[in-house]
């Protein structure tokens, strides 16, 4: 069962598609976040879903929300899938072990091998704010991105 809001974030460190190693609690008292796990790369519902996330990345950097993608992918997948469709934000590898950050927040698909969709937005204080699963195959909406944006108020610290 996915994480509820209200709850603190549970840390990790993961690498993007350069390698390079992010932190979630980097982000605390910075900026907040937006988690969005994905199930695979080049997958054409994951594909399209970033392809709306990058044509719309102003919902995020306008409220200088940082948008972290996690999937289980390794992080040369993710490079290649990156370059593939221009995504100007970090993409990280829940690779090994194997869905363990996807396990933490409650939305690893052990019969699948991989994350479901979920997406969690995180305050300046790591606390989840809003977070939205959806069914298995069922692509996010930008609305539902939207909505839980406007829950995401700047929290003071």
């Amino acid at each position: 069962m996915a994480l509820e809001n209200d709850t603190l974030a549970p840390d990790f460190e993961l690498p993007n598609q350069f390698g390079e190693h992010i932190r979630l609690s980097d982000f605390r008292h910075k900026k907040p976040v937006a988690l969005v796990f994905f199930p695979l790369a080049f997958s054409s519902t994951c594909t399209s879903e970033l392809c709306e996330l990058r044509d719309n990345l102003s919902l995020f950097s306008d409220k200088s929300i940082e948008l972290l993608g996690v999937s289980v992918d390794s992080k040369a997948t993710l490079r290649a899938f990156a370059e593939a469709d221009g995504y100007d934000f970090n993409l990280l590898a829940d690779f090994w072990p194997h869905g363990g950050v996807a396990k933490e927040y409650g939305v690893f698909l052990p019969e699948k091998g991989f994350a479901n969709r979920a997406s969690f937005l995180i305050d300046l204080n790591g606390i989840i704010r809003a977070s939205f699963v959806t069914a298995p195959g069922e692509a996010r909406s930008i609305a539902a991105y939207r909505e839980a944006l406007a829950e995401l108020s700047p929290v003071s610290v």
